[in-house]
Formats: structure tokens, sequence, C-alpha cells
């Protein structure tokens, strides 16, 4: 299934960035460019280190200098990861670009990619909430509560791929069809975002 290879690319994301464990180490994608596993591998890549620019960002102790650069770093980031998902669903309109669609077909109320790039936040949740488990020095009652929510994030993995998979079937059986919606983001855009362009001479 479809969700076994996003899975075991997401975990070899997950733990080649963890090997340094730096927002600043450059990405080594192994798979080849243009992939579909390239392309799930880096748009887990982008989403595992804006998890740490994140936690970096509420550091009580950070100035408003460095706080201003992780944040602008986060918005790239944000837009580079929605750019990701189109490119995946990209894949996915092309794939299904000659299936016969029912004509009792419905819509889904997301897109494949955009379940994926739940399922890949889901996994960076699964890895630090079982490091959690495993803290050294945290307090009994702290790694009993991690562990009760690991084991339901681990049950939402279940749910989730399963979903997906369900999906992409009912897709590729004409049973449902997809419709992609640009996520036109504005406050990037400087024709769109009025602080920019009212400060445009």
């Amino acid at each position: 299934m479809f969700t076994k290879l996003c899975t075991e690319i997401f975990d070899k994301s997950i733990s080649n960035y963890h090997i340094t464990d730096n927002v600043d180490t450059p990405i080594k994608n192994p798979f080849e460019k243009g992939s579909i596993e390239a392309l799930l591998y880096h748009k887990n890549w982008i989403d595992t280190v804006q998890w740490h620019l994140e936690d970096i960002i509420r550091d009580p102790n950070i100035s408003p200098v460095d706080a201003l650069k992780i944040k602008r770093r986060i918005d790239a980031s944000n837009q580079e990861r929605t750019d990701m998902v189109e490119y995946i669903d990209s894949y996915f309109l092309d794939k299904f670009s000659t299936v016969e669609v029912s004509a009792e077909a419905k819509v889904n109320t997301e897109s494949p990619a955009w379940a994926i790039d739940r399922l890949s936040i889901l996994y960076l949740k699964v890895y630090h909430m079982k490091e959690e488990t495993q803290r050294s020095g945290a307090s009994e009652k702290h790694i009993d509560a991690c562990t009760v929510k690991y084991n339901t994030l681990k049950e939402q993995d279940t749910d989730l791929t399963t979903a997906i998979d369900d999906l992409l079937t009912d897709m590729e059986q004409g049973k449902k069809y997809m419709k992609v919606y640009k996520q036109m983001k504005m406050y990037n855009d400087e024709e769109l975002n009025p602080v920019l362009y009212k400060g445009k001479k």
C-alpha cells in the first residue's frame, strides 16, 4: 500500500535528521530527483526542520532579533511545505488521469497529498512522544502520561494510513476523484498582503 512507502521514507528522513539534530543540516535526499520517493523525503525533511524551529522559537530566553529570524524562516518553510504538497498532488493527478470516473463518484474532503501531509506530521509526533516515554530523569507520572499519548498516536497512525489507502483505492477504481485547490497563501504575496503592498512606492 502507498502509505507503507510513505511511512518508511518518513522514518528514514526523521532518523537521518536526528543524526545531527541541527536545523541547519543540509538535506541529503537519497532518492532519485523527481521521483515520488524524493518528494516524500523532501516533504518530511521540511516538516522535521520546522518542528525543531518551532521548539527553538519558544525558548523564553531567545532574543527578539533571533526570534524574528526564526519566524521568517518558519514562514518560508510553510510556503515550501505547501509547494511540496502541491507537487505530490500533481503526482496523483497524473497517476489517476486515465481513470474512468463513476457518475456517482464524490470528491474527498481533502486531496491525497494533504492527508499525507498530516501523516508526515503524525510521524514526527510519534517519534518525539516515544522519546518522552524513554526520557532519562523524567518522573514516572510523566512517563505514564506520555505512554498513553504515544499509544493514542499509534492508533491514529493505523486509522490515518487505512483511510489514505482506502481513498487511493477508491480513486483508482473511479469511486472518488480529485479536485485540487491551490492554497493561494496571501501573507507572502506583495500584491495581496496589505502590509507589504501599502509599503511599496
